[in-house]
C-alpha cells in the first residue's frame, strides 16, 4: 500500500545523474573569481547569473535597505552603456534579465541565446567595476524603491506582520532587519551609501559566475578570462560575527493592520545545514515541513481546513540552507467566528502529535515522494538548475553537494521526524505574531508614479 503513494524515485535519481548533475566544471580566476558551469544542451540556450556575497545580513545600521538599492542603481548605466542600456541589449538579443536581493547575497541574471553570452558578460563585468551612480539617477531611483516598500509590504498586512515577526523573533542577527530596508533608512539614503556598498563588495573576489546551458565549458572560461579577468580584487570588509543568543522565552507580538482576516504566524528557531554529510535534523526538518504541508493532502490541510474547519488556510515553511540561523515557520487564517487563540493551539496540536506519535511510513513516503520529486523535476529548467548552484554556495555549501543532499533526504526515517520535532518545538524557542485585523479603508492609497522595476 504505502508504494501506491510514491513515484518512482529511484527512476528519478537515476535520470537525474546525467547531464545535470554529471558535467559541473568550475575555475577559479587570478582575481579570486569563481566560474562555475553546468553544460546542457537540450536547447540552445544559456543562463548567466553573477552572484555577489553581500546581501541585507551584511548592512550596517542606519543604512538598510542598500543592498536592495544598489540592486537597481546596477542597471542605471556606465560611461560605455547609459541608463536602461542593460535591459534593452537584453531585450534585442531575444532574452529575459533581472536581479534580486536577500537576506544573504545579490544576484543577477540574463536568460539569453547560447550565440549571445559573450555579449552579456561584457556588460556585467563592466558594471561589475565602472558603475556610474549617477546622484539624480539615485533621487529618481530611491523614490522607487520607497513605493516598492510601500506597496509590497506597508500595504500588505501578512508581509507587515512577517516583517515585524522577524524583528522580535531576532533581537541580534542581521536577520531581523527587512531586506527592503526600514522606511526611515531609505529617505534618509544618498547615493554616497550607495557607493560605499558598490566599493565595499562588488568585487571579483566577492563574486562568483553561474553559467547553464548549451555551452562548452572551456570556452566559457575562455570568455570569462576575457571580459572578468581584467577586473581587479579588492580588501573586503571584515565580516565580524553576530551570533543569535538562545531564546529563553515565548515572545509575542500583535500588528493591527487593515486587512479582511486575521492571521496567525509562528516561528522556532531551528539549524540549518553546515555539514552536509554530518548533520542529519535540517533533512528531518524538511521532512517535517513537507509531512505538515507539503502537498494538498498534508496534516496541516487535511486536519485544520477540511475536518475540523478551523482555518481558511494553513501552512508550514522551513529553509534548510542559509548564511544565517534558521526558522521553521507555522501560520494560517482562522475561519469565521474562530479565534486566533483556536488556531494557534490547533497548529500546536499537530506539532504535539507528530511528538506524541511519529508519523507513518506511508505518510513519510508521500512527503519525501513530493519534496524529492520537486528537487529533481526543476532540473528540466536551465534558469532553475543554476539558481540551485547560486543559493548553495551563498550558504556556503559546496553545488557539488546538490545530489549529496538529496539523497540525505531520501535516507530521513519516521523515527528522525519524531526525534526534531520534540527537539526544537518548545516554547523557550518560540516567537507568536497575530494580525489584528482593522477595517478597511473606504478610498485605496493613491499609488505614486514610481513604479517599481521588478
Amino acid at each position: 500500500m504505502p508504494m501506491r503513494y510514491a513515484p518512482p524515485i529511484a527512476l528519478l535519481l537515476a535520470l537525474a545523474t546525467t547531464a545535470a548533475w554529471a558535467n559541473p566544471h568550475e575555475r577559479l580566476l587570478a582575481n579570486g573569481l569563481r566560474v562555475i558551469v553546468r553544460e546542457d544542451h537540450r536547447a540552445p540556450t544559456v543562463a548567466h547569473m553573477v552572484w555577489y556575497r553581500a546581501g541585507s545580513m551584511d548592512e550596517t545600521s542606519g543604512r538598510t535597505g542598500v543592498a536592495h538599492v544598489l540592486e537597481h542603481m546596477m542597471f542605471k548605466g556606465t560611461p560605455t552603456a547609459g541608463p536602461g542600456e542593460f535591459n534593452r541589449r537584453v531585450a534585442a538579443a531575444g532574452g529575459r534579465d533581472n536581479a534580486f536581493t536577500s537576506r544573504d547575497y545579490t544576484a543577477y541574471f540574463q536568460q539569453v541565446p547560447k550565440q549571445k553570452l559573450p555579449e552579456m558578460m561584457q556588460l556585467e563585468a563592466d558594471r561589475m567595476r565602472h558603475l556610474s551612480l549617477d546622484e539624480k539617477e539615485f533621487a529618481q531611483e530611491i523614490k522607487v524603491v520607497m513605493e516598492e516598500r510601500r506597496l509590497r509590504t506597508d500595504d500588505q498586512p501578512q508581509a507587515l506582520l512577517y516583517e515585524k515577526l522577524n524583528a522580535v523573533a531576532f533581537q541580534v542577527h542581521p536577520y531581523r532587519v527587512p531586506i527592503i530596508g526600514w522606511m526611515t533608512d531609505l529617505q534618509n539614503m544618498t547615493v554616497t551609501d550607495a557607493r560605499a556598498w558598490y566599493e565595499d563588495w562588488y568585487a571579483p573576489n566577492n563574486a562568483y559566475v553561474v553559467v547553464v546551458g548549451d555551452v562548452d565549458h572551456q570556452e566559457v572560461f575562455r570568455l570569462a578570462e576575457q571580459h572578468y579577468g581584467a577586473l581587479p580584487a579588492r580588501t573586503l570588509p571584515v565580516r565580524k560575527p553576530q551570533d543569535e543568543p538562545s531564546q529563553a522565552g515565548t515572545r509575542r507580538l500583535t500588528v493591527k493592520a487593515p486587512a479582511d482576516l486575521p492571521v496567525v504566524m509562528m516561528a522556532y528557531k531551528v539549524p540549518v545545514i553546515r555539514n552536509v554529510e554530518q548533520d542529519v535534523d535540517p533533512y528531518a526538518l524538511e521532512m517535517l515541513a513537507a509531512v505538515l504541508a507539503g502537498h494538498d493532502a498534508a496534516r496541516l490541510t487535511r486536519h485544520l481546513v477540511r475536518e475540523q474547519r478551523l482555518a481558511v488556510s494553513a501552512g508550514a515553511s522551513y529553509d534548510s540552507t542559509a548564511r544565517g540561523p534558521g526558522i521553521f515557520h507555522l501560520h494560517g487564517a482562522p475561519t469565521v467566528g474562530r479565534s486566533r487563540a483556536e488556531l494557534e493551539a490547533g497548529l500546536r496540536a499537530e506539532l504535539v502529535r507528530v511528538q506524541e506519535q511519529g508519523v507513518s511510513a506511508e505518510e513519510l513516503a508521500r512527503a519525501k515522494a513530493q519534496l524529492i520529486a520537486s528537487q529533481i523535476y526543476k532540473l528540466d529548467s536551465i534558469f532553475a538548475q543554476a539558481m540551485e548552484i547560486g543559493q548553495l554556495e551563498a550558504a556556503g555549501i559546496p553545488h557539488t553537494m546538490n545530489r549529496r543532499i538529496i539523497d540525505k533526504l531520501q535516507e530521513v526515517s519516521s523515527e528522525q521526524v519524531q526525534a526534531v520535532a520534540r527537539k526544537y518545538f518548545s516554547d523557550e524557542a518560540l516567537t507568536v505574531a497575530e494580525l489584528d485585523p482593522q477595517p478597511l479603508p473606504q478610498t485605496p492609497r493613491p499609488r505614486s508614479p514610481f513604479v517599481p522595476r521588478h
